[in-house]
C-alpha cells in the first residue's frame, strides 16, 4: 500500500510509527511544514519526508490526514485536483464531518473518518471508523490498516464525538488512574519505579483478561473478592468516595466540551 500521512504532528507521528512497526505500507510519504523534527524517518528506505502535500498525494493511494482542524479545508482545496479513483481519504480530524469533506472534494470519493489514539504507535490503538456512501466499499481496507495497529470498530458518524472522548481522551483518563495507583503503591512502601511497573502491568493484565475472556468486568471482580476481604473493602471505599461517579461525570464533561467546539 502506498500511504501518505498529511500533517505529522503528535497523532500523525504515532500513526507513522505504527505503520512502520507493522510493515503496513510499501511506500510512505510524511508531510509537515517544518520537516526537521521528522527527518529521522528518512532512514527508512520506504519513507519520503517532504513539505509538499501535492507530491505526497500524487505518489500515494491512501491519504491519512492528521492536520489541525483549521488547516484541513485549505489542504483539501489545494490537492483536490490531484484526486483520482484510486485515492482513499482517511481523516483523523476531530469535528470535521464527512459532509464538509464532500463539499470540498465531492461525493464521489472514498471518504473515511477515523479516530485512533496515541497507543497506535505501539500497536494498541482503539480506532473507531465511519464512512460516506462510497467509502463503505473501502471500509474493510481501512479497518485492516488500523487492525495492524490495534483494534478497530465501525460506528455511525453520529457517535464519532463520543468515540473521541472514550478512545482518544480515554488514554489520558487511564493514564491518570495508573498514576493514582502508582502513588498508592508508593505510600505502601514501593519505590517510584517499582510502583509504576506494578500499576502498568496490572492495568494491562486486567484489560487482557476482559479481551481474552469476553467477560463482564464484574465477573472478574467476583473472582478476586472474598467476604469481608481486603479487595471488597477497598472497592467499597473507592465507591463511597465517588470513583465510578467521578469517571462518568468526567467522560460526560469531556463530551459536552467537544460538542461545544462542534457547534461554534
Amino acid at each position: 500500500m502506498k500511504i501518505a500521512i498529511i500533517g505529522v504532528g503528535n497523532l500523525g507521528l504515532s500513526i507513522a510509527k505504527g505503520i512502520l512497526n507493522s510493515n503496513g505500507a510499501t511506500t510512505m510519504y510524511l508531510t509537515k511544514r517544518n520537516t526537521k523534527s521528522i527527518e529521522e524517518f528518512q532512514k527508512s528506505s520506504m519513507v519520503t519526508v517532504t513539505d509538499d502535500n501535492r507530491e505526497a498525494v500524487s505518489k500515494s493511494d491512501i491519504l491519512i490526514f492528521a492536520v489541525q482542524p483549521g488547516h484541513f479545508a485549505g489542504i483539501l482545496e489545494s490537492i483536490k485536483d490531484l484526486l483520482n479513483d484510486n485515492h482513499i481519504l482517511i481523516s483523523t480530524i476531530t469535528g470535521f464531518g464527512i459532509d464538509k469533506i464532500e463539499s470540498i472534494v465531492g461525493t464521489d470519493r472514498y471518504i473515511i473518518r477515523s479516530m485512533p489514539n496515541t497507543a497506535i504507535s505501539v500497536g494498541k490503538s482503539m480506532t473507531c471508523i465511519c464512512s460516506n456512501g462510497k467509502g463503505k466499499k473501502r471500509i474493510d481496507l481501512a479497518k485492516a490498516i488500523f487492525n495492524r495497529m490495534g483494534h478497530s470498530m465501525e460506528i455511525p458518524e453520529s457517535q464519532m464525538q463520543a468515540a473521541t472522548v472514550i478512545c482518544a481522551s480515554g488514554v489520558a483518563f487511564w493514564m491518570r488512574l495508573i498514576r493514582a495507583t502508582t502513588q498508592g503503591a508508593i505510600q505502601l512502601g514501593f519505590d517510584a519505579h517499582e510502583a509504576q511497573e506494578l500499576a502498568m502491568h496490572t492495568c494491562s493484565g486486567a484489560a487482557s483478561l476482559l479481551i481474552e475472556s469476553g467477560n463482564h468486568p464484574e465477573e472478574e471482580i467476583d473472582r478476586v473478592t472474598t467476604p469481608m476481604g481486603c479487595t471488597i473493602t477497598g472497592l467499597n471505599e473507592m465507591e463511597h468516595q465517588g470513583l465510578s461517579s467521578s469517571l462518568i461525570r468526567g467522560i460526560v464533561a469531556s463530551y459536552d466540551k467537544i460538542t461545544e467546539f462542534k457547534t461554534k
